[in-house]
């Protein structure tokens, strides 16, 4: 029987509940911009990457208002000011993560996030809870393209299909699969079908490092 390897994490919605920290940032910084911006659009936008997420913004923005940079500029640094300041975790995540450091089971963070931002939230944590972290602004080519876990699995010199994926998002999933890794979906905002290799669930508080096991055998 295959062992648990590692266990891959995405960030926000999966370990906190950032989307709503990102869902009142976007919705407060377009519409002073001039822009039609809506929970629908943001919702749209859950999971992906982040310089996909620009392009889309500024297609709704007036022309000649703000550039591409400075909009990013602006929206992540109202993103990560409201994420030193407090951090929700998500049901059951904190539990599940410190459970697993202590039964030594290798995790890595895999978030469409950038850097800065995933430092934010690990202001919130124990020191050193990842073995790796991949941010957004550190791959090619972001969700739902595999890279990003594909990377964190060749840092963690771990084959994929020995890995779990948790997740919130379709990207998400749909990059975990892609990269070979049972896909653990937690869907907060966006429904996540049933699959092969994957088990949807409506909460972490359930799992344990056991139960993780179980799903590769």
């Amino acid at each position: 029987m295959p062992a648990l390897q590692a266990v891959l994490w995405d960030m926000d919605g999966t370990l906190v509940d950032s989307e709503k920290v990102w869902a009142e940032v976007q919705l407060e910084l377009l519409a002073g911009l001039g822009a039609t911006w809506t929970i629908e659009d943001c919702m749209s936008l859950i999971g992906s990457d982040l310089r996909d997420a620009v392009e889309v913004w500024m297609a709704r923005i007036p022309a000649g208002v703000i550039t591409a940079e400075e909009l990013a500029d602006r929206m992540f640094s109202e993103v990560i000011v409201a994420l030193r300041k407090e951090v929700t975790f998500q049901p059951g995540a904190l539990e599940l993560l410190q459970a697993l450091r202590k039964e030594e089971v290798p995790c890595g963070l895999v978030s469409a996030s950038y850097r800065q931002m995933i430092d934010a939230v690990l202001l919130h944590l124990p020191p050193e809870p990842f073995d790796v972290i991949v941010a957004g602004d550190e791959v090619t080519l972001g969700k739902p393209n595999p890279e990003p876990y594909l990377t964190a699995a060749a840092k963690l010199g771990v084959d994929p299909a020995n890995c779990v994926v948790i997740e919130d998002s379709m990207t998400g999933t749909q990059a975990g699969t892609a990269a070979g890794a049972y896909v653990v979906a937690v869907p907060q905002w966006i429904a996540i079908p049933d699959a092969p290799r994957r088990l949807v669930v409506k909460s972490l508080e359930p799992l344990t490092p056991e139960s993780l096991r179980s799903l590769l055998h």
